[in-house]
């Protein structure tokens, strides 16, 4: 399975992407993982997308979950996460021409999605990868967000309190420090 694989060499650094990394091995145990209706958790896919000068990140403004979001959805038995994050990049933004910034896995997360009156509250196992894009390409607000932007990294903060998006960022401003 690649994603077992890409888990195997992902080099976790802090405490909560360790434990996440332990996680998500024991999730992928379970045929459904990849599923949506496996309600103990499943496999989603995202995109940290960098402008060429790494000094803005673009985001969705979510609309179920209103808040800022790096753009990515649901695996639905795809298990090339990998290829998910690209599939949710294009279809939440419009952006088709990226980069990858380093290969493999950028970062891990997981992290509740409230229950609505047709799902129960259920973990997403998000599995994030970098990317480059011009930041001057058209961009499309899909009817899954209010809003798509770039965001200076120095402004997260004006849009978010989420914590994996400021590690991230973090792990963006140490890759490409001069």
């Amino acid at each position: 399975m690649m994603l077992l694989n890409l888990l195997k060499v992902y080099h976790a650094e802090s405490p909560t992407e360790i434990n996440f990394k332990n996680k998500f091995s024991d999730l992928l145990k379970h045929p459904r993982a990849f599923h949506r209706d496996h309600l103990q958790g499943h496999v989603t896919g995202s995109a940290w997308v960098l402008n060429e000068n790494h000094t803005k990140v673009l985001l969705v403004h979510h609309a179920k979950l209103n808040r800022w979001l790096q753009p990515g959805g649901h695996a639905d038995g795809d298990e090339n996460v990998f290829n998910v994050a690209l599939r949710e990049l294009e279809e939440e933004t419009g952006i088709r021409n990226v980069k990858q910034l380093n290969s493999g896995i950028f970062d891990l997360d997981i992290h509740p999605i409230p229950a609505r009156k047709d799902f129960p509250l259920h973990d997403h196992y998000d599995v994030r990868f970098a990317f480059q894009a011009n930041d001057n390409d058209s961009l499309i607000v899909s009817e899954e967000s209010h809003d798509v932007k770039w965001i200076p990294l120095s402004d997260l903060s004006r849009y978010t309190d989420n914590q994996s998006i400021f590690r991230m960022a973090s792990k963006s401003i140490a890759l490409f420090k001069s």
